[in-house]
Parts: C-alpha cells; sequence; structure tokens
C-alpha cells in the first residue's frame, strides 16, 4: 500500500475539498488526484465522490477512511518513537489558540520547561480552527483549544473554564446595555475562522440577530491587537475574561453586560484519539490540567 496516496485520501476528506487537500499537501490538484485514482486502482473500488457540497465517501470510502486514521496514527506513532531514538533530547510539538497562547500558555511552558530542562519544546500560536486541523494533520501532537471541537477523531480534557465578555474603554462605557444597542457599538472581531467568532455567532443567533446586524468595523486575527485597538478607544470587542484581568482590575478596560447574552465556555487540551502520548508530552497534558498550576 502507497502510505502517500493513504495520506492524500485521507486529506482530501478532513479538507472534503481536492483544491484545499492540494494545497495543505502542497501538491497540484491534478497531481492529488492522479494520487487519488491509483488508490482506487489499488484497491479496486470507487471511494470518493464528488458533489457540490464537497467530496463524499462511498461506502467501501468510509472503510479505508476508517483503516486510514489507524494507520496513518500508527505511522506518525513510528516516527516519534524512531526520532526520540535518533535524539538525544525530547520534544515537544504543541500549538495553542491565540486566546492563552499570547498570554498564559508561554508562562506555563516555562515553568514546565524548570521541571524539565531536557526537554525541547516548540509552540506555535493560530486560531482553535486551526490547532485542530494541525492536529489531524500529524503536524502535532498536543493542542490548546477553546470549547470543543466536536470532531470525533479528537480527545478533549478541560483545563479552566472562561467567559467572552463585551469590554470598551472605561471612560466611554455603559454597565449594560441592550442587544439593540449592541448592534450600534463600533465593534472590533477577530477574524472569521476563529473560535471565538463562532461562540459569539452562536449566542447572537440563538437571540434572533446575525453579525450582520452589527457595525463591526474590522477583523483582527490576535486578540492582544485588539485589546489595544479597545484601549486606544478604536471600539469595542468580545474577549475572553482570562486574559483581561489585569486591565479590568486597573480600571484600563470596562466590562459590559448585554442583555441576554452569556458566552462561556471551556479551554481544554486536545490530542488524536488513536495517538499514544509521549511519557513527556502526558507529563505536559498532567501538568496543564493540575487544579494546583494549569495557566500561569
Amino acid at each position: 500500500m502507497n502510505l502517500e496516496h493513504l495520506q492524500a485520501f485521507y486529506q482530501t476528506v478532513k479538507c472534503n475539498s481536492i483544491s484545499k487537500a492540494a494545497e495543505s499537501l502542497h501538491l497540484t490538484q491534478p497531481g492529488l488526484s492522479m494520487q487519488l485514482k491509483n488508490l482506487e486502482k489499488e484497491f479496486g473500488a470507487k471511494l470518493l465522490t464528488r458533489s457540490n457540497k464537497g467530496v463524499e465517501l462511498t461506502e467501501e470510502g468510509k472503510v479505508v477512511f476508517n483503516y486510514a486514521d489507524t494507520i496513518l496514527s500508527i505511522k506518525g506513532n513510528i516516527e516519534r518513537d524512531l526520532k526520540n531514538l535518533q535524539e538525544d533530547t525530547p520534544k515537544l510539538m504543541i500549538a495553542s489558540c491565540k486566546s492563552v497562547g499570547e498570554y498564559a500558555v508561554p508562562c506555563s511552558i516555562y515553568t514546565f520547561k524548570k521541571l524539565h530542562k531536557e526537554v525541547d519544546i516548540d509552540m506555535k500560536v493560530i486560531n482553535s480552527t486551526e490547532v485542530v486541523q494541525k492536529l489531524q494533520d500529524h503536524t502535532i501532537n498536543i493542542g490548546i483549544i477553546q470549547d470543543d471541537p466536536m470532531a470525533d477523531d479528537i480527545s478533549i480534557k478541560k483545563i479552566i473554564s472562561d467567559e467572552l465578555i463585551l469590554v470598551g474603554k472605561s471612560d466611554i462605557c455603559k454597565k449594560a446595555i441592550s442587544i439593540e444597542e449592541l448592534k450600534k457599538l463600533p465593534l472590533i472581531l477577530r477574524e472569521k475562522t476563529s473560535n471565538a467568532r463562532h461562540l459569539i455567532e452562536t449566542a447572537l443567533k440563538e437571540k434572533g440577530v446575525s453579525i450582520k446586524d452589527l457595525n463591526v468595523i474590522y477583523d483582527l486575527n490576535s486578540p492582544e491587537a485588539i485589546k489595544s485597538s479597545i484601549s486606544a478607544g478604536n471600539g469595542f470587542s468580545f474577549l475572553p475574561r482570562l486574559i483581561l484581568q489585569k486591565e479590568l482590575k486597573q480600571g484600563l478596560l470596562h466590562s459590559i453586560d448585554v442583555e441576554g447574552i452569556k458566552i462561556n465556555f471551556d479551554y481544554n487540551i486536545a490530542f488524536r484519539k488513536k495517538y499514544t502520548l509521549t511519557k513527556y508530552e502526558q507529563k505536559f497534558v498532567d501538568f496543564i490540567i493540575s487544579s494546583k498550576r494549569g495557566f500561569c
């Protein structure tokens, strides 16, 4: 069996798009299509059908996909263990959502590193959607995300609970507003692919409000950049309470209750279900979810 072709098939299904899968695999679309045809030829069965919704698995494709998930996870475990044998330094490959990746996780990694000086840690800071994608692509082994990704191949463990709150510069804020007043505020939101954006959209939808009903002046892909913009009096935003503790305590920013809107979520540590964590990866997971430690 050609594992490269199997990986191409697996990634196509996960992306639900040949063009997106080709881009993530750094292949041309004709090159990816050829690999898929070769895999179908090898198995003697049609595995995928294209539709206006993307790609759909045939019954034979569902069987191959389930095995592909297991086979590629085993392959990743083998490569990891062989690499660890060849290297003196154990490594952790981690990605974190931006909310805590820019704020709390670096402090936690610093503390963990002091306890385990022999570990080499590589952390990427991206949004939660991208963290899950990297886990599924086998690019990383541990992720820190907002909320539950509801992915069949991903396991999560709760780290801490948080909430998204509306904040603005303290000298121009009311303590509470209605949804109608919210629609008129100049808002700065996270990028459309972020989980924070999804949480806001879901909460508003329950009240019959769409993002399109709001006065969104621009999007930013960094919570810290949004916080800076708000501090400068450029607008308002929904941000995690966890990253606002200092500003709220010092009175630099002010939280605003929005009538009927409450956006609670959990930060979770995530990993692939069929992946076996190394000794140090398990130590890091245990360290992060420890009630006595967690985020700094």
